[in-house]
């Protein structure tokens, strides 16, 4: 049985205090073992390893894809974490499109263009 059932990737400066924070809370609620990082991960860090178990262990990602998801480096490497897992381990894995148009995410527009060629 996987340690966390729910591993939650978002950008804290986006959406810590709101839509991430109340789905968190609601998840816990309704009995779901959810993993969020609720330190806060700090620019010139590395990916911790309780970071990296935690999405290995989870059986379900839910990725908030905000505004400036892409210009932080950890959600980045977050994201390839969470998708060797799905498909090395089948875990599943839940995009959230929070105040972003899927088709500018796809199509690299707007910020997330800029975002990944930088990082």
């Amino acid at each position: 049985m996987a340690q966390w059932q729910i591993f939650i990737s978002f950008r804290g400066e986006d959406t810590r205090y709101s839509f991430t924070g109340f789905l968190y809370d609601a998840l816990c609620r309704g009995g779901f073992k959810t993993f969020m990082d609720v330190d806060g991960l700090h620019k010139g860090d590395q990916i911790s390893p309780a970071l990296i178990n935690a999405i290995e262990a989870s059986r379900l990602s839910i990725v908030v894809l905000s505004e400036n998801y892409a210009s932080s480096s950890w959600c980045l490497d977050e994201l390839a974490k969470i998708i060797e897992c799905m498909q090395s381990r089948n875990q599943l894995v839940w995009p959230i499109f929070y105040k972003v148009e899927p088709t500018n995410i796809r199509k690299l527009e707007n910020n997330y263009g800029e975002s990944i060629t930088n990082n």
